[in-house]
């Protein structure tokens, strides 16, 4: 069998950062996979489940009620290896495109207070596995040593 795209990557030089991972044409219609890393792989601590489950419910949450990519968003959850997350957006793409909007979404993550949408035992099967304050800690550290003034390294795979 062939490998899948994102097992061609060489996860010993991928940084922290925002990628394509991959686009697919369905006639007319372009869905881009971007790859959002978050933790450097097979170097630093991955994150916990709980802080992935946070952050998937509340990047899901905004990118779904966002005002122009609500529409394009067509799933965003995290990586089985819990360094980052998938983002696929109905249109064609490029990292640099969506950076905007994931600042907007990390820095929601990072100020959202109250309950967690979805975080209830009839909206989710594993509703008591979330940690809030280590998802703001996250978002924030990506906000600061990732996506502010993002050089194109961090926007193109590594070689």
């Amino acid at each position: 069998m062939d490998k899948i795209s994102s097992f061609t990557v060489n996860h010993l030089k991928l940084i922290p950062g925002v990628y394509v991972s991959r686009k697919d044409k369905f006639g007319d219609v372009v869905l881009t996979t971007f790859d959002i890393r978050m933790t450097s792989p097979n170097d630093e601590p991955v994150m916990n489940t709980a802080e992935v489950h946070t952050i998937e419910h509340l990047g899901a949450t905004f990118l779904r009620n966002h005002s122009i990519y609500g529409n394009k968003t067509v799933y965003f959850g995290p990586m089985g290896c819990r360094t980052g997350f998938y983002l696929i957006l109905h249109g064609d793409y490029e990292s640099k495109d969506i950076v905007d909007l994931l600042v907007e979404m990390y820095k929601f993550i990072f100020n959202f207070q109250g309950d967690i949408p979805g975080a209830a035992p009839k909206d989710c099967g594993n509703y008591l596995d979330m940690n809030l304050p280590m998802a703001k800690y996250w978002a924030d550290k990506f906000l600061k040593e990732v996506l502010t003034d993002i050089p194109d390294e961090r926007l193109n795979y590594p070689e």
